[in-house]
């Protein structure tokens, strides 16, 4: 079951992503991003790769955004789908993570992302948990 739906946007593409916890709606949004930028085309033939990531913001709004801009900029610069994310620390001002992805060799891309935006994005807790939502631009 998918952690997150798309949004209808005009030209690019938006999702409204869950989780129970803060951890959980940054973690939730990273996979979501990747399963709309490629899937699986079979068994991996490489090792995983794993890189440590921080980011530091004014606010969580700035530190979302900063998170998965930084996870594309990595993806496209190494040539890496991430799959697995182990934040170790987050907190309003900081994330700090353990990112595993394979190579490009092992899925099939199916959208460019180029950036997620500020439009519309929303993150907030409800009674439930936490709920963002967020438009990338294709």
């Amino acid at each position: 079951m998918k952690n997150y739906e798309l949004i209808e946007h005009t030209a690019d593409v938006g999702i409204k992503v869950r989780a129970q916890d803060l951890k959980g709606l940054f973690v939730n949004a990273a996979l979501a991003m990747f399963d709309i930028i490629a899937e699986k085309k079979a068994a991996e033939n490489s090792p995983p790769l794993k890189i440590s990531l921080q980011e530091k913001a004014e606010n969580i709004e700035e530190l979302f955004i900063n998170w998965l801009n930084d996870l594309l900029s990595l993806s496209a610069t190494k040539e890496l789908i991430f799959w697995n994310f182990q934040i170790t620390q987050l907190d309003k001002n900081i994330i700090k993570a353990t990112i595993t992805g394979y190579t490009f060799d092992n899925y099939k891309i199916n959208t460019e992302i180029k950036a997620a935006t500020y439009h519309r994005l929303r993150i907030e807790k409800t009674g439930s948990g936490w709920q963002a939502e967020v438009i990338f631009d294709v």
